[in-house]
């Protein structure tokens, strides 16, 4: 499997983190599975090559869709394919959905929507665009264009500013500091910070900060204890807890290169 990444224009930088492209062919005789780990961001997703079903939590193997929003989440999932593989994702920032389709950001949370069922021709038009295109030079081309013509100027700009320093400082905040330098009731401030995160601000922080060192560990030469006190962790039981929550597996298990499922995250 080949995993890439590709940097979107300038202009687009506050509503999308990157784009990213996995390809590549699967042994039928190999059972092939894909972990997606708990993620503040939201992603659009194309399956291009080949399909993918989820497996749920009971065992039960159902189809999922073609092209859709993978929601911003809190949850595992778990995904399996057969042959060959063809996905092109546009990686959002936390707040891009209600910028770009006018809901809140809580009816995608910890679900799976099919571009298709969105109001509008525009979900089918951009899905068809990317499933025949050429390439994914020619996918990132129409992204950027229906991108640019969808961005809607994201209300409450003081949420935003929030949103990105949490993101900033990997999570290891002081809520209660922001909430009041937001100039807002806590009431207030809970309200639109989920509305464009989906998630309150505590829960978000939590995820930002299980992300962060997901990423930031091979990045160092620190013991796992080191790298769950540098983000907060004051308490080894708690990052224990938290890590096997969005991950699925302990600390140990994933970093020691022992969890048996696929995994795939920009370096």
């Amino acid at each position: 499997m080949t995993f890439n990444t590709y940097i979107p224009p300038r202009h687009l930088a506050s509503i999308v983190k990157y784009y990213w492209s996995l390809d590549g062919e699967i042994s039928p005789s190999q059972a092939y599975v894909h972990r997606t780990l708990a993620n503040h961001c939201p992603e659009l997703i194309f399956h291009y090559g080949g399909e993918f079903k989820e497996i749920l939590t009971d065992g039960k193997i159902e189809k999922t869709f073609r092209t859709g929003i993978h929601g911003q989440t809190d949850k595992i999932r778990r995904f399996t394919a057969k042959n060959a593989c063809g996905i092109f994702g546009v990686m959002l920032q936390p707040y891009a959905i209600p910028a770009l389709f006018n809901v809140p950001a809580t009816e995608i949370k910890n679900e799976l929507v099919d571009l298709a069922l969105l109001p509008g021709q525009y979900g089918k038009d951009i899905a068809e665009q990317i499933l025949f295109a050429a390439d994914n030079h020619q996918r990132i081309i129409l992204m950027d264009h229906f991108l640019t013509n969808r961005i809607n100027e994201v209300d409450h700009p003081e949420i935003i500013f929030s949103v990105q320093r949490i993101c900033r400082e990997k999570g290891n905040v002081s809520i209660r500091q922001i909430t009041k330098q937001s100039c807002l009731s806590q009431r207030q401030y809970e309200r639109r910070f989920k509305d464009l995160t989906g998630f309150s601000p505590k829960s978000f922080a939590r995820l930002v900060r299980f992300k962060s060192l997901v990423d930031d560990y091979s990045k160092e030469a620190k013991t796992l204890t080191e790298m769950a006190y540098d983000f907060g962790y004051y308490d080894q039981s708690h990052f224990i807890q938290d890590f096997k929550q969005f991950s699925g597996y302990k600390p140990t298990t994933y970093f020691g290169g022992d969890a048996n499922e696929v995994f795939y995250a920009p370096q």
